[in-house]
């Protein structure tokens, strides 16, 4: 009992700092479409903070330079390896789900992939209790990791 309390109490007073990434490649179009979570009010910390300015994710005043310093900033935090070849992701967008923000991106057609070479370090500069979760499907089969701030680098093989 004494740990369930503790359990609790800990999340209350320590929330965790967690996001997202799913990478797919699809056998459909040959490109990796990539999805980032992240809880919307620290994304918008990361943004003001690089940014030097105040942006509001929910009720954007101006939606072309919040997906603008949204494309950038992940971009900047994000690279993604196809066989060596760096990856150029195209911004696409994003939507808010209940707390967090999904931004979406695609890249330019891949063939096959025989490994994905991944560096992500997303709010790694807001905290350092910052994990980055990723999970990456190619050729049906589904390969997850978590990074733990300041690991930034994984490698699947496929």
């Amino acid at each position: 009992m004494l740990q369930l309390i503790l359990f609790f109490w800990l999340n209350i007073f320590h929330p965790f700092y967690v996001s997202v990434t799913e990478i797919n490649h699809s056998q459909k179009t040959k490109t990796v479409q990539v999805s980032v979570r992240i809880f919307f009010d620290d994304f918008e910390n990361a943004l003001d903070k690089q940014y030097k300015t105040t942006i509001n994710i929910l009720k954007p005043k101006d939606r072309k330079q919040v997906d603008m310093l949204i494309s950038d900033y992940i971009k900047s935090h994000l690279e993604i390896k196809a066989n060596t070849k760096l990856l150029t992701l195209e911004y696409l967008g994003y939507q808010i789900e209940e707390d967090a923000a999904w931004c979406y991106f695609e890249s330019e057609k891949v063939e096959s992939i025989e490994k994905l070479d991944i560096q992500n370090n997303i709010l790694f500069e807001q905290r350092d209790s910052q994990i980055n979760m990723i999970h990456a499907t190619v050729k049906g089969k589904r390969k997850s990791t978590k990074l733990e701030n300041p690991e930034s680098k994984v490698s699947f093989s496929y």
